[in-house]
């Protein structure tokens, strides 16, 4: 997810865990086992179109841009920047419910998947990488009510049972038994990618995007950096980063290397990074929301065109309308509202270093996606990269502006407020409103 300084250009370290290595670097096996996940759902089909890239702020761009405080900026915002716009069609695009995102029964979810491709056209210097995967894999569920927006990362190294899937080329592939998520790009590019946590979910997925490492720079430019807590000294050579313990300011370049660093953070595996991620996204969050950003014309428009100018999105989200719906859907949310969420796992008992989906607790997440239910994570169940902050620095809610009551009114039935479940501690994440640190490796 960064510029990294290599001893050998033609190889890139983070890839040490690739399709065919454990979380720990243990060679993996060439084998198909029985298969013992859920069946096949419907997909979508996106055309491989430009780069997209191995970067988890991918959700950060499309919140920004769904965060858009108000119908005249966030349609002057989108439907400038969205002019161009690079695009690419869905295979189930004739599917789509015609009362849109924002008025979803069940809810609305939108794929975001970051590849490890490299472009040579990009102001980062990336290296070198053999093949192309789906290292970043967020699945953004938006609630009916548009009372809570949820990312789902599915770790990269997580095995599965592949469904049958038809590529971006339209090429047939088969279903095949244990495979690494991370190989489902390569195969048969977003296409089979969304099929993938379609069967996992038991979801549909109508909407899907793309960014390029670019955008995370122009992001945290826009926002004039992100303030990112340190628990003790992060240093990963992959990368070139180098934190101390304490707060930091990262923006640009140093943003990439905090959100690409894998080896630099808790046990140096896929799942220590996710939860290191979720410590910037978090903050990013609340700056946005809290911070006065909502309330900047300016650098609204800043962070829209930062994001979609760097983005391949579906034509079903592409669309201006689509977006400025998207934004007024969640215009209300506050920290609290954002959950991030790792898809649960546990070591795999056949093979050292891999993970596979911890069912129980996965049935668990499944049924309140799929029922729409609101919910929150435990209070202790942040993952491997990160720790809460010392003391109880959980963002308090956005203050908002009582509503003046209308004389003429009649009295209508009231509304009973959402109920909010929390999931089992051993399903790891945290809400935007809680501060977080992330955890530097020992081993480096």
């Amino acid at each position: 997810m960064i510029p990294l300084h290599f001893s050998n250009p033609s190889v890139d370290p983070t890839r040490r865990a690739d399709a065919h290595t454990s979380n720990t670097g243990a060679p993996m096996p060439e084998q198909h086992r029985p298969s013992r996940l859920r069946g096949v759902a419907r997909h979508g089909r996106l055309r491989r179109r430009g780069p997209a890239r191995a970067a988890l702020t991918v959700i950060a761009s499309a919140l920004a841009v769904a965060l858009v405080s108000t119908v005249s900026v966030a349609a002057i915002a989108v439907r400038d920047v969205t002019s161009s716009v690079s695009s690419v069609a869905l295979g189930n695009a004739g599917d789509v419910p015609e009362e849109g995102i924002s008025a979803m029964a069940g809810g609305a979810n939108i794929l975001l998947v970051g590849s490890d491709q490299r472009d040579p056209d990009s102001q980062v210097d990336a290296g070198v990488v053999d093949g192309v995967r789906n290292d970043v894999n967020i699945l953004i569920h938006l609630s009916e009510d548009h009372s809570q927006l949820t990312a789902v990362s599915f770790p990269r190294d997580m095995m599965i049972d592949r469904p049958a899937c038809t590529g971006d080329d339209g090429v047939a592939h088969e279903a095949a038994s244990y495979q690494q998520f991370n190989t489902l790009y390569e195969l048969g590019g977003v296409n089979c990618t969304v099929s993938a946590v379609e069967q996992l979910t038991g979801l549909s997925v109508f909407y899907a995007g793309m960014i390029t490492f670019d955008g995370v720079i122009e992001m945290s430019n826009a926002l004039g950096g992100v303030d990112v807590c340190v628990t003790n000294r992060i240093r990963d050579t992959d990368t070139g980063l180098d934190l101390s313990a304490g707060t930091h300011s990262l923006q640009g370049k140093d943003a990439l290397e905090f959100l690409r660093t894998r080896h630099g953070v808790g046990d140096g595996s896929d799942l220590a990074r996710i939860s290191s991620q979720q410590v910037f996204l978090s903050s990013m969050m609340r700056k946005i929301i809290s911070g006065g950003t909502l309330s900047s014309p300016t650098t609204l428009y800043k962070l829209a065109s930062a994001a979609l100018s760097n983005m391949t999105l579906s034509t079903s989200l592409s669309s201006p309308d689509t977006l400025v719906s998207l934004a007024l859907s969640l215009n209300g949310l506050s920290p609290a509202d954002i959950v991030f969420v790792q898809y649960p796992v546990v070591d795999d008992p056949d093979q050292y270093g891999r993970v596979v989906p911890a069912e129980a607790d996965a049935a668990v997440l499944e049924a309140a996606l799929q029922s729409d239910q609101k919910f929150t994570v435990g209070d202790d169940a942040v993952g491997r990269g990160s720790e809460a902050a010392a003391g109880d620095e959980t963002v308090p809610p956005v203050e908002t502006t009582p509503a003046v009551p209308d004389p003429t009114a009649t009295d209508a039935p009231a509304v009973p407020a959402p109920t909010t479940t929390t999931l089992p501690s051993t399903i790891t994440g945290q809400t935007a409103a809680e501060s977080t640190c992330s955890v530097g490796s020992s081993s480096y």
